[in-house]
């Protein structure tokens, strides 16, 4: 099955990136398009998209590019790695880093639940301050 590629204007609609953020990442190695058109332009497939994602999803937990671009390097070793014996011991060094990802995650989502509770409390308090009736949080 051939693979479906993307120019970066349809990619940017499906992840809410700009141009220039994709291109950005591109220039800074995380996300390489999968190919190019003749004209030279970016194309980009599903893996691609997938891979912009999960970058988006790190930037509300302040990873830096740098953390960024370890978590890409080790899935990227991850699904490289050949199944078998010989490369258990890799295998669970990449497991484990990216098990302190999932844990530094967790800390930072709770971090951030956290400031929504407060920041709720406030506007709590200024509306009872205002004597305004409480709104419905979403």
């Amino acid at each position: 099955m051939a693979t479906e590629h993307m120019q970066i204007g349809t990619v940017a609609e499906r992840t809410g990136l700009s141009l220039r953020t994709i291109r950005y990442y591109d220039e800074m190695g995380l996300v390489t398009p999968s190919a190019r058109s003749p004209g030279g332009f970016r194309l980009y497939c599903e893996s691609d998209v997938q891979r912009l994602l999960l970058i988006t999803r790190m930037r509300p937990l302040e990873f830096s590019l740098e953390d960024t671009r370890r978590l890409l390097n080790i899935l990227d070793q991850l699904d490289r790695l050949p199944v078998g014996d010989g490369e258990h011991d890799h295998r669970t060094r990449l497991l484990q880093q990216l098990s302190e990802f999932e844990e530094a995650i967790a800390s930072r989502c709770a971090s951030l639940r956290e400031q929504l509770t407060q920041a709720e409390a406030f506007a709590e308090q200024l509306r009872a301050q205002s004597g305004r009736p409480s709104a419905p949080l979403m």
